[in-house]
């Protein structure tokens, strides 16, 4: 398809710079079947049915982003993925003043070895020392905020916490998975209260989600690979789930692409390990999941082709116009919607 199919206009006001506070508090765009209704995220549990599930993803942001000198040239750095327990494939600032074997110094006794550049323009970055690099970043990195905010101001000591979602234990994401911001202990009693469950899977969501689509149509589009899990009883649950005849919701497009890689042609979901670089689009048969929750994403990016395939671009060009005209708020610390095809 056309990747132009999928763009639309957003005036810059709508895209939020701060989250909703509390955070349940957030609007909620319910699309559900025909019908369009506007309510808010602590609403959710009206909206769902009693034996339908909740998929979050509990990955936890780490302080991916870096900044540091090699000689006199200023580089700044956001890891991507883990490629081993000292590599990391980095998106980098300044790259040109780069060569294979360069170390850049991080400050607080933290550098890399550079390496390995690739056709996306990333570079490896091969940390130097005995210390978990964990530790090392904790000491130099700070939290990456996604490009459209950071270029209107800095991250500071909220963000900590407002980019982790209270899901957030397995450390990996150089990206919030964003649907699960809205979500609060008080929220997820209420669902638990209306028989609506909940489970957790785990995708580490990389910086590539950020990256614009250049091609010009979406065959030619090389789709980023990020790194998941789904166990074995996980797997079951989801699948009994749905033989009971509830719905299985994911939240956020990071746990949609997970348990759609995990799912066989047979409808039937299979503990999964290892890299997924689904990219659904128009035409894409959804097996794994019947709902989802997830925010409003970019003009022409694979998570707008992805909500369109769910739900029809029409439908979503049209849900979009209706957000961007009631004052709905877009991206990472933006509004949610339920899209219940």
């Amino acid at each position: 398809m056309k990747v132009d199919l999928f763009d639309f206009d957003l005036p810059p006001e709508r895209i939020a710079l701060r989250p909703a506070s509390p955070r349940d508090t957030a609007r909620l765009l319910v699309l559900d079947g025909d019908a369009t209704r506007d309510m808010m995220v602590a609403d959710l549990p009206g909206q769902l049915r009693a034996g339908d599930l909740l998929v979050f993803n509990d990955t936890k942001v780490i302080p991916a982003q870096l900044e540091g000198i090699r000689g006199e040239a200023r580089i700044g750095a956001t890891l991507h993925k883990r490629e081993g327990p000292r590599r990391w494939r980095a998106f980098v600032r300044n790259a040109r003043r780069l060569r294979e074997g360069d170390t850049v110094d991080f400050g607080a006794g933290v550098s890399a070895v550079v390496s390995d550049r690739a056709e996306d323009g990333s570079l490896a970055l091969t940390f130097n020392g005995d210390e978990p690099v964990e530790l090392l970043l904790e000491r130099a990195g700070r939290m990456p905020l996604p490009p459209y905010i950071a270029a209107r101001r800095a991250a500071d000591a909220r963000d900590a916490d407002d980019y982790q979602t209270m899901f957030a234990a397995e450390k990996g994401a150089v990206a919030a998975p964003t649907a699960a911001l809205h979500f609060t202990p008080a929220l997820i009693a209420a669902l638990d209260a209306a028989g609506i469950g909940h489970t957790t899977l785990t995708l580490h969501v990389g910086a590539g989600t950020f990256l614009p689509v250049k091609a010009d149509d979406t065959d030619s589009h090389k789709m980023h690979a990020e790194w998941g899990r789904i166990d074995a009883a996980t797997a079951d649950r989801l699948n009994a789930v749905r033989a009971a005849s509830g719905r299985v919701i994911a939240v956020g497009t990071t746990s949609l692409r997970l348990i759609e890689s995990a799912t066989g042609e047979d409808d039937i979901v299979r503990p999964f390990e290892g890299d997924t670089a689904i990219f659904i689009t128009p035409g894409y048969r959804f097996r794994g999941v019947d709902g989802l929750v997830t925010n409003f994403h970019l003009p022409r990016s694979t998570l707008f082709m992805l909500v369109s395939a769910l739900m029809g671009l029409e439908r979503m060009r049209g849900a979009y116009a209706h957000a961007i005209e009631n004052g709905y708020r877009f991206y990472s610390y933006g509004d949610a919607s339920l899209l219940l095809p």
